[in-house]
C-alpha cells in the first residue's frame, strides 16, 4: 500500500487555504487586526437578532402549543401540534425576511460608498 508523505517544505491544505488565495469574485471578510488566528468581525446587532430569533424559535411554538392545547382545541394534541408548527414557520419566515432586509440595506450602503 502506498501513501503520500508530506514534505516539510510543501504547504499543507490548511496552509494553502489563506486569504491571499481568494478568487477575483470573492470579497474578503472584515478581520480583527492583530488577532491570531484571524477572527471575523460580527456586529452586535447581528448577534442580538440571532439570539432573539433563537429564543423566539423555542418559546413561541411551545407557548402556542400549550396555550391552544386546552384553551382552543380542548385537549386535541394534533391541532395544537399543527398550530405550534405554523408558529415555528412564522418565526422562520420572519427571520428570513429580516435577513433579506439587512442584506438589502448593506447593498445600498456599499453602492453609496462607491
Amino acid at each position: 500500500m502506498t501513501s503520500r508523505r508530506i514534505v516539510s517544505t510543501e504547504k499543507t491544505v490548511l496552509d494553502k487555504d489563506d486569504m491571499s488565495s481568494q478568487g477575483p469574485g470573492q470579497v474578503p471578510l472584515d478581520i480583527v487586526p492583530g488577532s491570531n488566528p484571524p477572527v471575523p468581525i460580527i456586529s452586535k446587532t447581528v448577534i442580538s437578532k440571532l439570539l432573539a430569533y433563537t429564543i423566539a424559535m423555542i418559546v413561541a411554538p411551545l407557548g402556542a402549543y400549550y396555550l391552544t392545547l386546552n384553551n382552543v382545541y380542548s385537549g386535541n394534541n394534533t391541532f395544537a401540534g399543527a398550530t405550534a408548527a405554523v408558529v415555528a414557520n412564522m418565526v422562520l419566515i420572519a427571520y428570513v425576511i429580516e435577513a433579506l432586509r439587512e442584506d438589502d440595506a448593506d447593498n445600498k450602503e456599499s453602492k453609496k460608498n462607491r
